[in-house]
């Protein structure tokens, strides 16, 4: 609706509905993995059979609690490990790939800018898939030519932060290009006339100029990394993360566990979306 023409009352009553019901579309789900999460049962529906914290901090079968279960907390770090790779790799290439783009001219620089942006577009399975079948091409055609196998292209962790990597760069290209779109290059000039070089004259006035939107990507990144199922289901050998383990889990039979585990992962994304939120209000001001 556009604030600024009249509406008839019963056509703003009918978009307050909407919005109502579609915050409430969005929000039901997680509420109802939250409340069953503290459910004193062995399955997460109902009849609700009473409060509990045993599916967080029990420690007897089959009431094995979030806290006690040595799995999920091993897959959990797994899922840590690979989004902190992501991460910083993501943040480094992204900000070359920025400086590249909004910096450079050369022949071919807005196809190789859609090439880029291309693995976001993709389908996460797809890209798993191909990843997977470009890393095996290489290491059977070099294991068949040298004898030698190169353990880290076969599916395990190294060959999921390769896949992640390949799309969670896009997202912090485009945000650090935008900032970096915004900066005053001749803040810049003034630092090479007052006699410093160029990279002194960026990690001391460019890239403080980025860091809300380093902060900014770098969350997001972490949660796109952490939360990820359809690539990394493609790229995963025996030390799973997180969401394949929870994946396997719910094959075998789902219990509260799970919710509890859901409803820390709510929680933690929370925390980081409002830290985002406040990291852009500050990006905004400056």
């Amino acid at each position: 609706m556009i604030p600024s023409i009249p509406q008839p009352k019963a056509g703003i009553r009918l978009y307050q509905a909407y919005v109502a019901v579609f915050f409430i579309y969005l929000a039901a789900p997680l509420i109802v993995v939250g409340v069953f999460a503290f459910n004193d049962s062995l399955f997460p529906s109902m009849p609700w059979e009473g409060f509990t914290l045993d599916w967080f901090v029990g420690d007897v079968e089959p009431r094995l609690g979030v806290f006690n279960d040595g799995a999920l907390l091993e897959s959990f770090g797994y899922s840590a490990f690979i989004a902190l790779w992501v991460t910083a790799l993501s943040l480094f290439v992204g900000t070359c790939n920025a400086f590249l783009f909004e910096r450079t001219n050369f022949p071919g620089k807005n196809l190789l800018y859609v090439l880029a942006l291309t693995p976001l577009v993709i389908p996460g399975v797809i890209l798993g898939i191909s990843i997977l079948i470009f890393a095996n091409s290489i290491v059977n055609n070099v294991e068949d030519v040298w004898g030698y196998e190169i353990e880290a292209l076969r599916p395990g962790l190294v060959l999921v932060i390769m896949g992640q990597f390949a799309f969670v760069t896009t997202i912090t290209t485009l945000v650090i290009s935008a900032r970096l779109r915004k900066f005053d290059i001749s803040l810049e000039e003034a630092a090479l006339n007052l006699g410093a070089t160029k990279l002194e004259a960026v990690r001391t006035i460019t890239i403080p100029f980025l860091k809300p939107a380093l902060i900014g990507a770098g969350i997001i990144c972490f949660l796109m990394s952490f939360e990820n199922f359809n690539t990394t289901l493609m790229l995963t050998g025996s030390d799973s993360p997180l969401t394949i383990t929870m994946f396997d889990r719910l094959k075998q039979g789902s219990t509260p566990a799970l919710n509890a585990v859901s409803l820390l992962l709510i929680l933690i994304s929370a925390t980081l979306a409002f830290i985002s939120i406040f990291v852009q209000q500050d990006k905004k001001k400056s």
